[in-house]
């Protein structure tokens, strides 16, 4: 079997949904015997990768958009010469790439091996930078990452969608994807050690996710004052960290909620945190797919969130879960409430979520369709282009 070599932009450890699938992915070929190596940036071993990472800092401050540009550059420019002194001794190889800068970056320095691009993102990086107020809508660094993806991803071997949404969306945005060989297939998530005692229940419901706006977690908030004010009172741990944390808790001490929330802020290792609780709750306004509603499923939780994106793809309404708006908190309330106040429901759903990971994302069922679909289905590269 041709060796995968992964290349990516991020470290393996940390706690973004890329890198859960990095490390998932290679920790499954490792598992089976299969060669497998992850190339990034700091794989080039050069002293002055974190001083010129950092230095992102004060660019930011002069022009975020600068800071989105050097981010981009310098990465590129780490990875391109990591992977190429990488990839000198394995022409069989195989590149599987985590995002369009290094499938680019991939694309350059390839010889013969095939470049596969993983996409991760949620329409668009541009999207999700301006999202963060990085970068102004369609100024000219939007521009500019949309025109790079369009370029690189239609130059791609193949494609990995994670959801049946991010395919549709890629290849409407880029038709070009239409002719490039696909497959559609979930994150992969580890099965976690199951604990010989169960654990007892620190809360009802419980969510993960950094805390900006497009995760919305303020809704949350708002379904909650609304179950409250309907007499229900249920309590929510909020695992996360970021800008946001202070408007939530004030929001929560607005809504008369505060003493059912529990801030968590970021855990390394959420799995253990997850079963102590009844439901896993979700109103994130995107996910290409959501890797954290994979866990909870793991961890035998049922899971409410919102039919936006590739949710669709992971959750069955009323079979392992429940969809409920992200425009209306009191039907959202009347939703969670039938639900809370039913236990076996949530047994079942429970039940339902466990086996459903199992079945479909687990690592070594999704493994097994990555390493297929890298090994056999795009054997042949495009010619170099220089």
């Amino acid at each position: 079997m041709s060796e995968v070599v992964i290349a990516t932009l991020m470290r393996l450890e940390g706690p973004s949904g890329l890198q859960s699938h990095v490390r998932t992915f290679d920790e499954y070929l490792r598992s089976e015997s299969e060669p497998v190596s992850v190339v990034s940036p700091f794989s080039a071993r050069s002293p002055f990768v974190l001083p010129i990472f950092a230095a992102r800092i004060l660019v930011r401050r002069i022009s975020r958009p600068a800071g989105i540009r050097w981010h981009e550059y310098w990465h590129a420019r780490y990875l391109e010469a990591a992977l190429r002194r990488h990839l000198a001794s394995r022409p069989d190889a195989v590149i599987y790439a985590q995002c369009p800068i290094s499938a680019g970056v991939a694309l350059r320095v390839r010889t013969t091996q095939p470049v596969v691009m993983v996409a991760h993102l949620n329409i668009s990086q541009a999207d999700e930078w301006a999202d963060k107020g990085e970068i102004p809508r369609n100024g000219s660094v939007f521009q500019a990452i949309q025109e790079h993806e369009a370029d690189v991803l239609s130059r791609l071997d193949g494609i990995v969608y994670v959801s049946t949404f991010n395919k549709s969306q890629l290849e409407a945005r880029i038709p070009a994807l239409l002719d490039v060989p696909n497959a559609v297939v979930p994150n992969p998530v580890p099965e976690s050690p199951q604990p010989a005692v169960a654990p007892s229940v620190v809360a009802d419901l419980v969510t993960i996710g950094g805390l900006e706006p497009r995760k919305n977690h303020s809704h949350l908030l708002h379904i909650l004052g609304a179950a409250a004010a309907r007499g229900h009172r249920y309590t929510l741990s909020i695992v996360g960290d970021g800008p946001e944390r202070t408007a939530l808790q004030r929001l929560a001490t607005d809504l008369d909620i505060a003493p059912q929330i529990h801030f968590l802020g970021y855990q390394p290792d959420p799995r253990p945190i997850l079963r102590q609780h009844r439901v896993y709750c979700h109103t994130a306004t995107m996910e290409s797919f959501g890797i954290v509603l994979v866990e909870a499923m793991a961890e035998g939780l049922p899971v409410v969130a919102a039919a936006v994106g590739g949710i669709p793809d992971v959750l069955r309404p009323n079979v392992d879960g429940l969809f409920w708006p992200l425009d209306d908190a009191n039907a959202a309330a009347e939703t969670l409430i039938a639900l809370m106040e039913d236990p076996a429901t949530i047994s079942r759903l429970a039940t339902a979520a466990r086996t459903h990971f199992q079945q479909t994302f687990a690592a070594d069922v999704v493994g097994r369709q990555l390493h297929t679909f890298l090994q056999h289905t795009v054997p042949h590269p495009h010619p170099r282009v220089p």
